[in-house]
C-alpha cells in the first residue's frame, strides 16, 4: 500500500506542478506531462519505475479518451459528411499507412511493427485539433469541415487497429487464425452490445436522471463505461474498444452533453497520467544517439500528411487556400500521432523499430 501511495503522490505532485507552470506559459499541459514523465522515469531521475501497475493505471486515461471520442461520434452526422469522411479521410489514412509502412520496413522493423507504427502515425490528436478549430472559429469553414471529416474517419479507424494490433503477435497460420478470431469476436460483441444497448440505454438514463442525484448520474456513467470496457476485455478485445462503444450508445441519448461535462475531469486527469507514462518510456540518450532517425520520423509524417490532405482536397475541388488549411490548420495537433494512435502502438505486442 505504501508503494502505491508513494507512486500516486509523485504523479499527482508532478501533474500539479506541470499544469501550473505550462498554463502560466500558455503552453499545452500535455507537453508538460511528457516532459515530467521523462524526468521522473527510469531513464532519468528514476523516481517512478516503469512497472505494469503504472501502465495499467495510465490505461484508464485511454479508456476515457476513447469514451469521449464515442460521445462525439454521431451516425446522422456521419451520413451527412460521408463523402468527406470516407473519401478524404479514408484516402488519407490508407495512403499514409501505404507510404510509411515501407519506410519503417526499410529501417529494419518487422512487418508487424511497421503496420503498428504506420497506423499510429496516420492518426491525429482529435482533442487538440478540435480545440484549436473552436478557438479560431473555423469549425464551419470549408477546411474546418474537411478536417473534422478526416478526424471522424480516424476515430473510426482506431477501432479496427485496436482489434488488429494484439492479433499481430502471432505468426503464420496462428496469425491468420488470431485475426479471423479477433474479427469474429469484435463483430459478435459489437452487434450484441449495440442491439441490446440501443434499446436499454435511453430508458435507463431517463430512470437514473429522474432520481435527481448528480452523484448517482456520474456513478452510472462510470459504471457503464468501465462495465462495457470490462466486457470487451473478457471477449479478448481492448478496454478502449468497450469505452468507445459506451460513448457511442450514450451519444444517441438526450444526456450526451451532460455526460461529456461530467466525465471531463476524470478524462483530463487520467489522460495526463497516460502521457506521463509515455514520457517515462522515452530514453533521451537513445534519442541523442539516433537523432537523425528521430528527426526523420518526426518530419516525414508531418510533410507527408500535409501534402496528402492538401492534394486530396484540391482533387475534390477545394480552393488552394481551403486545401492548404485542410492540410495544416493546426500543425501542433493535426499532423501527429494522437493519443489514440499512441495508445494503439503501446498496446501492441510487436517490437519497436530497431535502434
Amino acid at each position: 500500500m505504501s508503494h502505491v501511495l508513494e507512486l500516486v503522490l509523485i504523479l499527482l505532485a508532478s501533474a500539479v506542478l506541470v499544469v501550473v507552470v505550462f498554463r502560466s506559459l500558455h503552453l499545452p499541459p500535455l507537453l508538460g506531462y511528457l516532459i515530467v514523465g521523462v524526468a521522473i522515469g527510469p531513464h532519468a531521475l528514476g523516481w517512478v519505475a516503469d512497472s505494469p501497475a503504472t501502465r495499467q493505471l495510465a490505461e484508464f486515461g485511454v479508456v476515457f479518451l476513447m469514451f469521449t471520442l464515442g460521445l462525439e461520434f454521431s451516425l446522422p452526422r456521419l451520413v451527412q459528411m460521408r463523402g468527406v469522411v470516407f473519401g478524404l479521410g479514408g484516402a488519407q489514412v490508407v495512403l499514409t499507412m501505404a507510404v510509411l509502412a515501407p519506410v519503417a520496413l526499410a529501417f529494419g522493423t518487422s512487418w508487424q511493427a511497421a503496420v503498428v507504427l504506420a497506423g499510429a502515425l496516420a492518426m491525429s490528436s482529435t482533442a487538440i485539433v478540435i480545440r484549436l478549430l473552436v478557438e479560431r472559429l473555423e469549425t464551419e469553414t470549408p477546411h474546418g469541415r474537411d478536417t473534422i471529416g478526416v478526424l471522424l474517419f480516424q476515430d473510426l479507424a482506431v477501432v479496427p487497429l485496436l482489434i488488429l494490433i494484439p492479433a499481430l503477435a502471432g505468426s503464420g497460420e496462428a496469425l491468420a487464425r488470431d485475426l479471423a478470431l479477433a474479427g469474429l469476436k469484435a463483430a459478435a460483441v459489437l452487434v450484441v452490445v449495440l442491439l441490446i444497448g440501443q434499446r436499454l440505454m435511453r430508458p435507463w438514463f431517463t430512470l437514473v436522471a429522474r432520481r435527481r442525484s448528480h452523484e448517482l448520474f456520474i456513478i452510472n456513467v462510470l459504471f457503464i463505461t468501465l462495465g462495457l470496457a470490462y466486457l470487451t476485455e473478457l471477449a479478448g478485445l481492448s478496454l478502449a474498444l468497450g469505452a468507445f462503444v459506451a460513448g457511442m450508445l450514450i451519444s444517441e441519448t438526450q444526456y450526451r452533453h451532460q455526460v461529456e461535462e461530467d466525465i471531463k475531469p476524470f478524462r483530463e486527469v487520467l489522460l495526463g497520467l497516460f502521457f506521463i507514462s509515455v514520457g517515462m518510456q522515452l530514453d533521451l540518450r537513445v534519442v541523442a544517439d539516433h537523432f537523425a532517425l528521430v528527426l526523420t520520423i518526426f518530419v516525414v509524417p508531418v510533410a507527408l500528411k500535409f501534402a496528402l490532405i492538401a492534394g486530396l482536397s484540391r482533387l475534390r475541388g477545394a480552393t488552394p487556400g481551403a486545401a492548404t488549411g485542410s492540410g495544416g490548420p493546426a500543425p501542433a495537433g493535426r499532423n501527429q500521432a494522437g493519443p489514440s494512435g499512441t495508445s494503439g502502438s503501446g498496446s501492441g505486442t510487436t517490437r519497436p523499430p530497431a535502434r
